[in-house]
């Protein structure tokens, strides 16, 4: 027999257990519970979320990286706006990661680089981005300057160097991520962080990183000293 949020007692109720508690009261599962409001015949919300992440081996990440499709499929009792919901709130979990980093104002390690391109582990497919950098490392913006497949993205040289010359850039950080979860550096990024690096050099330009994200965490060449 299904168990209604409204039949448990109010100290376990999500909205209510928030209202008394605050929200770091709450696990992941009770948090999108309320974001879905209901469950479905065999299901409370919370339930339904509980099961949901255990497929996603309790990983926000994960979840993030489902299409709306794959939520409604597979799950009885959530439909479009529930998944487009539960997406929307995984993605605005994104933004406030690289935006508290963005508010600090600087890049000034490798550890600080991969922080503000965390996001780029929930993208399904391969992209490389470039942040662009003033002198004392504050941040002027970043740019996408490839996109590609599972396995790989060409990236054009020139067009990284277009970017950092047209904002002023005086140092740049690379980033690309890794779909499979492979964090070792393929021949092909050897190449690439070798091309760019020349390419700085001539226009004066500080080569900070190459970082490489994934759900594993990230490499950086910098760190690895092969910058």
């Amino acid at each position: 027999m299904k168990v209604n949020i409204k039949d448990l007692p109010l100290d376990e109720r999500p909205r209510e257990k928030m209202m008394a508690q605050g929200a770091a009261a709450l696990s992941d599962a009770e948090l999108l519970a309320i974001l879905i409001g209901s469950g479905n015949s065999e299901e409370t919300a919370v339930g339904l979320m509980q099961r949901v992440l255990h497929d996603c081996r309790n990983s926000l990440n994960t979840l993030g990286r489902m299409t709306i499709d794959d939520l409604m499929s597979r799950y009885k009792g959530i439909g479009e706006a529930k998944a487009i919901t539960l997406l929307a709130a995984c993605e605005l979990g994104s933004r406030r990661r690289r935006e508290e980093v963005t508010e600090r104002k600087r890049v000034e390690d490798s550890r600080a680089a991969y922080e503000y391109f965390a996001p780029m582990r929930d993208l399904p497919l391969e992209e490389c981005h470039v942040l662009l950098l003033r002198q004392n490392r504050s941040i002027i913006g970043e740019a996408v300057v490839s996109k590609g497949g599972i396995a790989g993205t060409a990236v054009d040289v020139r067009e990284v160097m277009r970017h950092a010359v047209l904002q002023r850039a005086t140092s740049i950080v690379l980033c690309h991520n890794h779909p499979s979860g492979n964090l070792r550096p393929s021949r092909e990024d050897d190449q690439l962080t070798k091309h760019i690096a020349a390419a700085c050099e001539v226009m004066n330009i500080q080569l900070v990183d190459h970082i490489i994200v994934a759900d594993t965490g990230y490499y950086s060449y910098k760190e690895e000293g092969r910058i």
